[in-house]
């Protein structure tokens, strides 16, 4: 051990802390994105089909309630919304993943009823834009 510490100069020890300074970046930049996230007003957005059929605050103090959907003909939906967080609280599809899922309360976080072509989305406030829905193209076979 210090025949290692007697190879090294002093340039290398400036090296050495500039490299361990640095390497706590990402780490900072992760913990400042959060906050700001967190801090941001999020929406939940309800689509059927691919379209947007109703959108929900998500607030601390917002209200508790439940809607029904009928996306298509004998299927439905049932959604609560509590504070901020929301859920598929029942539906008559048959392999109730959406149910299972639970609340979801986080930026990013997607709920689906596959069946039933519905979907939750948590997303930003000042990120909601209509012409910029993010859209998958398949290729034809």
């Amino acid at each position: 051990m210090r025949s290692i510490l007697k190879q090294l100069k002093p340039f290398d020890y400036i090296l050495i802390f500039l490299t361990i300074l640095l390497s706590f970046i990402p780490s900072t930049y992760t913990y400042l994105k959060t906050n700001q996230i967190e801090n941001s007003q999020l929406i939940a957005m309800v689509k059927i089909d691919g379209q947007v059929v109703d959108t929900y605050e998500l607030s601390s103090n917002g209200p508790h309630q439940t809607k029904t959907y009928y996306p298509h003909k004998g299927q439905y939906n049932i959604i609560e919304i509590k504070q901020n967080k929301i859920r598929v609280k029942e539906d008559n599809s048959p392999d109730q993943i959406a149910v299972n899922t639970g609340w979801i309360e986080k930026n990013g976080q997607i709920l689906v009823c596959l069946p039933h072509q519905l979907m939750i989305e948590i997303t930003k406030q000042d990120s909601i834009n209509p012409s910029e829905e993010n859209e998958i193209i398949l290729p034809l076979q």
